[in-house]
């Protein structure tokens, strides 16, 4: 896909608009940057983790942090950035650029005035909050640190708020790179304080430096972000007009986008609860799995669905079906070829790579092992939640985001059903609820969004190319783990033996998943072979 002109007549109010960069050239620069901070998320797991072990003071921690995530997933940046972003959009199309301005400035004090009188109202009263969300799932002292970390973390939804609406007005100007510089910059800082500051405290309380660290990097973010609105030609413009329909219509997609980001987001709370059962480490064993799974969903998926919603949203503004059907297309297949292999890798080296990241200081071999079966059963779920994050900006593009709150109500009776069914079965069982719910769940986005597009979504296309992928993948799968294990028996299990053998085994699964899809001929693995070869070509 290339960049896109402004269509013709269009009625532009001021100076023209930046050009727009290439679906593939944004991508790159996304992935790459996303992949960057990803590693350094997992560094900082890593930091953590040799810091604090898999203690229930860190399990406290984990959930208290998760109360902020769910409330900013209501209220703040994702759902606010799905509903602001096509509204913005289109405007823009319209050549209403004076007007897109305004909408946005009305927008910011709405959230500087709403989500500040929640972060005070929740401050005030986490004292009999918090222990009330999890009842007896904590010792009192742990329940007591839980209250203390989430009345320094709550501050970040004010500021992702903000943050959210920011990064909207940038990504509709398909400006990429900041917003993904600064999560790299953000997991910097955290490691910065929690190196830094935990010797200022004592015993469990020692986990305060990294809840300081989130809430100072959570600032940094947005203060990145601010002077690049001036680079892309935008300005606010200091007015409060509550009255502007445009500001109701955000606000109207903005209720179904929160609760079906809301919904999604609860997965995650309701996974940490049920995990209580299991062990005190539960909740905290499936936080750092969380985070070796997400690195492959950042650098791929996150990068393509975040990179063509702007493009999704100008061709909607313009009904163009047809160039819909093939965008989301075309994003499905890239992202599936991109995670099969990632979920093959992840799925027969579980052990391994947990292994490498996290077992040293406090982590024990015993932690290991329930973070790799945590991380094993997510395998089964990364292309199907990668699918999903497509699928649903697909229907914010479509301003119709009250599919993806229905979708996520029965996502979210799925997920909590099969894990309390599948409890008996430990840790794993809690996770393969969110596999087999992220299952439905696309397949129902991807039926429900081929009726929105009269019935044509390339299915026959998608499917063919994917089994063709699946194939690749299980040959992944066998060359990653016969790689890993011969190196493992060469050269042992020091850290160095450790990098090489799962280095090596990666490595000889990704050339064979490469030989097999080009040998295929599919279009997409083409596709990308021409983008890395054009970049090598540029180097």
């Amino acid at each position: 896909m290339t960049s896109e002109a402004p269509p013709a007549g269009d009625r532009s109010e001021a100076s023209p608009r930046p050009p727009r960069r290439s679906f593939a050239r944004n991508t790159a620069i996304f992935s790459i940057l996303t992949g960057l901070s990803r590693v350094a998320g997992l560094m900082r797991e890593v930091l953590a983790s040799a810091f604090f072990g898999l203690t229930p003071a860190f399990s406290a921690f984990t959930f208290a942090f998760a109360l902020p995530n769910v409330v900013r997933s209501l209220f703040a940046d994702s759902a606010l950035s799905a509903a602001f972003v096509p509204i913005f959009t289109e405007l823009q199309e319209e050549g209403k650029k004076r007007e897109a301005f305004r909408l946005a400035s009305t927008l910011l004090m709405v959230i500087l005035i709403v989500l500040s009188v929640i972060t005070i109202l929740f401050i005030l009263t986490a004292g009999w909050l918090v222990p009330a969300i999890a009842p007896g799932k904590f010792s009192a002292h742990a329940d007591q640190l839980a209250v203390g970390f989430s009345r320094v973390l709550f501050p970040i939804v004010l500021i992702l708020g903000l943050n959210g609406l920011v990064v909207g007005i940038l990504q509709a100007y398909d400006h990429f790179t900041i917003p993904a510089l600064s999560a790299l910059v953000w997991n910097i800082v955290i490691m910065v304080f929690m190196v830094g500051a935990r010797p200022l405290f004592h015993g469990d309380e020692q986990l305060y430096a990294y809840a300081i660290g989130i809430l100072v990097g959570t600032a940094v973010q947005f203060a990145m972000a601010l002077p690049v609105l001036k680079t892309v030609g935008f300005h606010f413009e200091w007015s409060f007009d509550w009255r502007d329909p445009r500001v109701k219509r955000v606000f109207v997609l903005m209720l179904p986008v929160t609760l079906g980001l809301g919904l999604i987001n609860f997965n995650a709370l309701a996974n940490y609860y049920l995990a209580g059962f299991v062990s005190e480490e539960g909740p905290r064993a499936i936080e750092a799995a969380f985070r070796v799974y997400m690195l492959p969903q950042g650098m791929f998926s996150v990068a393509i669905a975040t990179v063509l919603f702007p493009q999704l949203s100008r061709l909607a503004a313009r009904r163009d079906l047809t160039g819909l059907r093939a965008t989301i297309g075309n994003g499905l297949r890239l992202i599936f070829l991109m995670l099969l292999p990632a979920a093959a890798a992840t799925a027969v080296l579980a052990t391994p790579m947990i292994r490498l990241v996290y077992q040293r200081g406090e982590f024990t071999a015993a932690d290991t092992t329930l973070v790799a079966t945590a991380l094993f059963w997510f395998s089964f779920s990364l292309p199907f939640s990668g699918v999903n994050l497509l699928l649903t900006r697909s229907f914010f593009s479509l301003q119709k985001p009250w599919a993806v709150t229905y979708l996520s109500v029965a996502n979210l009776v799925v997920n909590i059903g099969v894990s309390i069914a599948l409890l008996p079965l430990g840790i794993g069982g809690v996770v393969a609820g969110t596999a087999i719910a992220d299952l439905a769940l696309a397949a129902a986005q991807y039926f429900y969004l081929k009726r929105e597009l009269d019935n044509q979504l390339e299915l026959r296309d998608t499917m063919e190319a994917v089994m063709g992928m699946l194939i690749a993948a299980v040959w992944f799968g066998i060359g990653a783990w016969v790689g890993w294990a011969g190196l493992d028996w060469i050269f042992g299990r020091s850290l160095i033996g450790q990098v090489i053998s799962v280095g090596g085994g990666l490595t000889i699964g990704t050339a064979i998943y490469a030989y097999v899809v080009l040998a295929m001929r599919l279009p997409e693995a083409e596709q990308l072979r021409r983008l890395v070869a054009g970049r090598l070509g540029r180097a």
